[in-house]
Parts: C-alpha cells; sequence; structure tokens
C-alpha cells in the first residue's frame, strides 16, 4: 500500500508540473550557467549600440583605449589585424581615461581623433574599466566568479581579452601584447 501512495505522489507531481525532478535540475543548472560576452550589451561612440550577441560565431577582441598613450600607436596594428581577419575577428575599442586621464572626454573627439588614425572597428562611448564606476563588461572580465576562467587586473592603456567564437572569454594581455604578437595570434589562429 505505501508502494501504492508513493506511486501516485510521484505521478501527482510530475503531472503537476510536467517534469520530472530530473529535469527541473537540469532547468535550474541552465538557469545559473556561466555568462558569456553575448549577454551584453553597450553604448557605442557614435550614439548607437554594440550588440556583443552580433557577434557569434567571431573571436572578439576586446581592448581598453585611451587617444594620447604611449601605446596608442597600437591602433595601427589594431587596425591592421581587424581588416586582415575580418571574417572572424571583430575588435572592440573601449575608450578609457583611467590612466593618467589619457582620454578625450567627449564621445565626439574620441570618433575624431579615431577617425585621423583611420580606425574603423567598433567603439564604445567612453567608459570606466576599473574603480566604482567600472562598465558592467569589464566586471565581467576582470573577474573568475562572473567570466569563469580568470581574474585580470587592468594595468594600464591598451590591455586585451581575447572572447571565442562562442562568446566565452579565453585570455588577458596586458599592454606589452603587441596586436602582432605570437601570444595573441595564436588564440586567433585557433
Amino acid at each position: 500500500m505505501k508502494l501504492l501512495i508513493a506511486a501516485l505522489v510521484f505521478v501527482a507531481c510530475t503531472s503537476a508540473t510536467g517534469k520530472d525532478t530530473n529535469q527541473m535540475k537540469t532547468e535550474d543548472e541552465t538557469a545559473t550557467a556561466q555568462k558569456t560576452i553575448y549577454d551584453f550589451s553597450i553604448k557605442s561612440v557614435d550614439g548607437g549600440t554594440i550588440d556583443f550577441s552580433k557577434y557569434k560565431g567571431k573571436k572578439i577582441l576586446i581592448v581598453n583605449t585611451a587617444s594620447h598613450c604611449g601605446f596608442t600607436p597600437q591602433y595601427d596594428g589594431l587596425e591592421k589585424l581587424y581588416e586582415q581577419y575580418k571574417d572572424k575577428l571583430v575588435i572592440v575599442g573601449f575608450p578609457s581615461a583611467d590612466f593618467g586621464d589619457q582620454e578625450f572626454h567627449e564621445d565626439t573627439a574620441i570618433k575624431a581623433f579615431c577617425a585621423l588614425k583611420k580606425v574603423t572597428f567598433p567603439l564604445t562611448t567612453r567608459v570606466d574599466v576599473k574603480g566604482d564606476n567600472t562598465t558592467e563588461i569589464y566586471k565581467y572580465l576582470c573577474n573568475k566568479s562572473e567570466n569563469g576562467v580568470l581574474d585580470a587586473t587592468i594595468s594600464w592603456n591598451f590591455n586585451k581579452f581575447i572572447i571565442d567564437e562562442k562568446g566565452n572569454l579565453l585570455a588577458h594581455f596586458d599592454s606589452k601584447v603587441t596586436p602582432d604578437s605570437e601570444e595573441l595570434m595564436k588564440y586567433i589562429n585557433q
């Protein structure tokens, strides 16, 4: 009799929810799945929106940029990389004045400077990449608890993050790693 009652309770619970316990656990695990870069969007330097989900199937290189930095010549290498690998890579620049106030304060000035440098890859509006006002994307990129891969400290302008074709963080590089470095290229050519 006890076995019959237990069976009836199981059937009643399954019928009420339409799911058994194993299905529910799977859905709970899915609900807490790690975020990817595709969960983010941000205002672009020209007033539009950069929606990272549009880049599914491509690698993404995220770089915190500055117009008046000793590493600013890396814009040339980034643009060359972007042009050469456009079919499988997108580069997104995040202008920031967090280090030595080396970025313009107005998006129009950032856009004009980058036009002079012939930068054609997407740029965000000016953001903070460290401190109390860190933009959500950089909180994700810099915290293993959010990205599931690594903790990173943005040490200066032109730090780089490489994201795979499924939106997952692969690696972080400091400013001294140039766009054409073997270290970075091995991820782009994977």
